[in-house]
């Protein structure tokens, strides 16, 4: 491309974005508005983390980090409590409880996974679980009444 070819097309976007900026201008806030949107959506995955590091160590003073663990993801309208306790086999049982309506529950640890059917008061369970990082996903109705998919940071099971 020659410097002719260049100069003409750069005159040509020049053109069209002063077009655009006319027609349909930017809102004044908007680079404002996206900055604290992402603020945000950081905010509720740190949060859940922070809570996940909180819980490690408060758990590591009271009991055997080897036994059992008590974890707790909250974010937006909806928390859920995890308990990991270690079976007579070595494996796993996560005892749950979600404060939302939840239309369905998913543990996944690679390319595995498990599915719970919430009871009542939220109370979920799975057992026999091989230790390992692991992840719950589920699907919930949040206070608006919207359908959304709420995901914990990876634990130790």
């Amino acid at each position: 491309m020659d410097t002719e070819d260049f100069a003409a097309d750069a005159a040509l976007f020049a053109r069209l974005r002063a077009t655009w900026d006319d027609v349909d201008p930017m809102p004044a806030d908007m680079i404002d508005r996206m900055v604290a949107a992402v603020a945000v959506a950081d905010l509720s995955r740190e949060y859940a983390l922070l809570t996940l590091v909180e819980g490690a160590i408060t758990g590591a003073v009271r009991t055997t980090p080897a036994e059992t663990a008590t974890l707790q993801f909250s974010r937006g309208d909806t928390s859920v409590l995890l308990h990991v306790s270690v079976t007579e086999s070595g494996k796993r049982r996560i005892d749950g409880w979600v404060d939302a309506e939840t239309l369905a529950i998913r543990l996944v640890q690679g390319d595995r996974d498990w599915a719970a059917e919430p009871a009542d008061h939220g109370r979920f369970a799975f057992e026999e679980v091989p230790p390992g990082m692991t992840r719950l996903r589920m699907a919930v109705r949040g206070t608006d009444g919207e359908m959304k998919e709420f995901e914990t940071p990876q634990f130790e099971a």
